[in-house]
């Protein structure tokens, strides 16, 4: 078929990826956005000199779709050291790489959370992973995380106070439950790459998306939401909140319920994973120092991990004051109040810094994320959809096709993109 015309309903990343990589072939491609801005779950506030993400959301900066698709240089990046710092009551100890942070080499060789036998064990992993692809990696035999580092040797206390809090921190699940594909990827991510921060806040990554879909020739319409697509033989009637506008072809690139919705692809998964959020101002002299490195919840699940976004990203915060970010995982902490959040922290914050005073720590913004990623067990990934699943002139785009995450989403983009100029030529 020749396509002219392209809608893309969505302006997350998946949508802006692929409305870039259609229009620079030359299609009219419009992306439809129902929200007021661009970004779908990747979301930033200023509020009082403070930069407040939806949610902590980090980027990888050896995914193969971020290096491909955003100018790094241009975000700003500010980066968190690799590790972190493992917290108990009365206890704290770094976990890090010593070939990648030197300066840690010594306290890590030194914490007594972790085993000498499990610290070799985490090389050999390192190494195993490293030879191997997204591709080998997410079509190889599926176990949950737990099976699979128990298979490899690693003792329970290791997965307890090491791993399920920081996996609980990727995956939204601290039970080890999700499948090892995420984990054996984003394992060799972390051991490649860094994590890191626009200095203007997450959101940066899909404006800069943005930027290049339009540059591309893309036109983009927020608070446009898409009520309906119709296929037709030669061409899709796509249905907004305002007009009825006819496509050579669409990509469904929105949150998955409604791309079941709009598709009737019942292979799109609907079960997620959620998380509360929340963010905190002190003032600087009061903020815990964990030298650039995530603090992990070791013995108790609430909350799951502590943030210094702060320190990390200055920009984060006005002069004087600090922002913390802290992650709660259970279905309880969506019922609980903004301020027995907020005591929780505290609490483990004063247990973990016995020499510092928390008492001015003040909550200043909580997110209940109730859909922060889809729900991700052993073998989900064999059963996902793909871009053409829809068949006729509807095609998908969204992590939903790939696995959870800024580089399925991204990928994922490229791939619709790639299977609609395919369609084109014949």
């Amino acid at each position: 078929m020749s396509t002219d015309s392209v809608v893309v309903v969505g302006a997350g990343l998946a949508g802006l990826v692929a409305a870039r990589h259609v229009a620079q072939t030359g299609a009219t491609v419009t992306v439809y956005e129902r929200q007021s801005d661009v970004g779908g779950r990747v979301q930033t506030r200023h509020q009082d000199g403070f930069i407040i993400d939806r949610g902590f959301q980090v980027l990888f900066t050896s995914y193969p779709a971020v290096t491909r698709e955003l100018d790094l240089d241009s975000l700003s990046l500010r980066r968190f050291t690799p590790g972190a710092v493992i917290a108990r009551p009365g206890s704290r100890s770094v976990l890090s790489d010593p070939l990648r942070d030197p300066r840690a080499a010594i306290s890590s060789l030194q914490n007594n959370e972790v085993t000498q036998t499990d610290k070799i064990r985490t090389l050999l992993l390192r190494q195993h992973v490293g030879t191997r692809t997204e591709k080998e990696i997410f079509e190889s035999p599926d176990q949950s995380i737990r099976s699979y580092l128990q298979e490899w040797g690693f003792s329970d206390d290791y997965l307890d106070h090491f791993i399920a809090p920081f996996y609980g921190g990727i995956t939204l699940d601290r039970s080890l439950s999700t499948s090892k594909r995420v984990f054996e990827y984003t394992f060799k991510s972390l051991s490649t790459g860094e994590i890191a921060l626009p200095a203007n806040g997450m959101q940066a990554v899909p404006q800069q998306l943005a930027m290049h879909a339009r540059d591309a020739g893309a036109s983009i319409v927020c608070e446009e939401g898409v009520t309906d697509i119709i296929d037709h033989t030669d061409s899709v009637t796509i249905e907004t909140d305002t007009t009825t506008t006819d496509a050579d072809a669409v990509i469904i690139a929105t949150d998955p319920a409604d791309a079941r919705q709009l598709t009737g692809v019942n292979s799109i998964p609907t079960d997620t994973r959620g998380c509360v959020t929340q963010y905190y101002e002190l003032p600087v002299t009061d903020a815990p120092e964990t030298r650039k490195k995530i603090i992990l919840n070791a013995a108790e699940p609430a909350p799951n991990t502590v943030v210094p976004l702060s320190n990390v990203a200055s920009e984060y915060a006005p002069d004087n004051k600090a922002l913390l970010n802290a992650t709660f995982l259970s279905s309880a902490a969506f019922e609980h109040d903004i301020d027995t959040l907020a005591e929780q922290t505290q609490s483990a914050l004063s247990s973990w810094y016995s020499d510092r005073d928390f008492d001015s720590l003040k909550p200043i913004a909580t997110d209940r994320i109730e859909f922060a990623q889809f729900d991700q067990p052993p073998g989900v990934h064999d059963a996902l959809p793909q871009a053409r699943a829809p068949g006729g002139r509807v095609y998908l785009a969204g992590d939903y096709t790939t696995w959870s995450g800024i580089q399925g989403a991204m990928r994922s983009g490229r791939e619709a993109a790639v299977a609609v100029n395919t369609d084109r030529s014949t």
